[in-house]
């Protein structure tokens, strides 16, 4: 019986799940007060609908598998299982038992649900809610359940994998918490919505100032506290390796918080309590898929850099031209490629600069370069469509105005609410 490691999951899951609000409320302290609804709940819609699906279909395409006999696909790469259809095979095996597949299926589903919520703050101000759940559906079937089965669908006998998805099985990359699937597949889809659904009105650099920080901050503290669960519960038991992965996932934001706040200082003339935040935020992306590969120095070492490179990459959308409103690109998809690749660098017994050559790292490079042009070709195309049939992107009047009242009918605050003015 595995009951502590079921418990273990169980909590695990219930941190990872309550990532998603701790999202919701990150994304609405930065946005406009008149955004503040529709930006939450592109998040708790996500967790609705990608709940639904992952509970019907999402578990047997992503965790599906030829030895069934009642697998349609191509083993590895796509395919569904339909003995775990309504993750009937795990709910079977939980009667009497200790529930481990039950609790592990749950944990997976957590995962599924804050990916796809992540890509939303690249389209803050401008979506339309119907429009975007469309989206997040058809993204998830597509691209994050596929992926999830390249990624975290593999079987381990004698410490070696022996069967699973392509890229952990066939290619051999390294990915303990989801960098790959998670970060840069988010990170990808931002940028091809961003780009599909255009620039805000009158976008230049500090357009809008965040209209919450102690709601931004209280975000990034619930994102903080489930990540914990996300990467040390990814080991799926109580031991030494989700310790590692624990204590890295306190390592890498607190280095990367210290930088960014340097940069900014240096850059700015100030530290900014939303950019000390984000840094957080960027350390926690970028030891994602490595926190169980590397030492606690070079955890700190890690986030030290993403700190810098993940606030200058932010500057880039200036530069290059898009509107990336919340930064998903600069720090999810930056951040998840330097974390994955940093494995192929400093991961124990793999790491070039370890003396272990440069196999790891080239295979770390072919895992994101997949997931990242798979998961922005097939955003863009999805987004481009969705735009030129029902429409994804508000009228220009609505989003001068502020999409609540437009989208949901309500305001987060009563002031901005036209209902409550006085008309004495």
């Amino acid at each position: 019986m595995n009951n502590d490691q079921t418990m273990f999951l169980i909590i695990c899951s219930a941190m990872v799940l309550f990532m998603t609000p701790g999202l919701a409320f990150f994304y609405g302290g930065l946005v406009r007060a008149s955004s503040v609804v529709s930006m939450m709940m592109m998040s708790i819609g996500s967790l609705g609908l990608i709940g639904v699906m992952w509970v019907l279909f999402g578990y047997a395409i992503s965790f599906s598998g030829a030895g069934s006999g009642q697998f349609y696909g191509i083993d590895g790469v796509v395919g569904i299982d339909l003995n775990k259809l309504g993750l009937s095979d795990v709910f079977n095996l939980a009667k009497g038992g200790d529930g481990l597949g039950l609790a592990f299926a749950g944990f997976q589903g957590t995962f599924a649900i804050i990916t796809v919520a992540l890509i939303s703050g690249a389209i803050a101000d401008r979506a339309r809610f119907g429009s975007w759940m469309i989206f997040a559906g058809l993204w998830a079937v597509i691209v994050y359940f596929p992926v999830a089965s390249w990624i975290f669908n593999f079987t381990v006998k004698d410490g070696k994998v022996v069967d699973g998805g392509w890229l952990v099985y066939n290619v051999g990359v390294l990915d303990f918490a989801g960098g790959t699937v998670v970060e840069v597949a988010s990170g990808a889809s931002a940028l091809a919505l961003a780009l599909v659904l255009g620039k805000r009105f009158g976008f230049t650099k500090g357009m809008h100032a965040p209209h919450n920080v102690p709601l931004v901050l209280i975000g990034v503290a619930i994102l903080w506290f489930g990540w914990f669960g996300f990467n040390a519960g990814s080991e799926l038991a109580a031991d030494g390796i989700a310790s590692l992965a624990f204590i890295n996932t306190l390592a890498a934001p607190v280095g990367a918080m210290v930088t960014w706040a340097i940069y900014e200082q240096i850059a700015h003339g100030k530290p900014t309590s939303v950019g000390v935040g984000s840094g957080a935020i960027a350390g926690l992306v970028a030891i994602t898929p490595s926190c169980a590969y590397i030492d606690p120095v070079w955890a700190l070492v890690l986030g030290a850099v993403v700190g810098v490179v993940c606030a200058l990459a932010i500057e880039l959308k200036f530069i290059l031209g898009f509107d990336d409103s919340l930064d998903v690109v600069g720090i999810h998809l930056v951040g998840g490629l330097i974390g994955t690749l940093y494995i192929g660098l400093l991961g124990n017994g793999v790491g070039l600069f370890l003396g272990f050559g440069p196999t790891q790292l080239g295979k770390q490079a072919i895992g994101v370069a997949v997931v990242l042009v798979f998961a922005f070709v097939v955003s863009y195309v999805l987004g481009w469509l969705i735009q030129k049939t029902i429409g994804f992107r508000v009228t220009s009047t609505d989003e001068i105005a502020g999409v609540d009242l437009v989208q949901h009918g309500e305001t987060a605050y009563a002031g901005t609410d036209p209902r409550w003015t006085w008309k004495g």
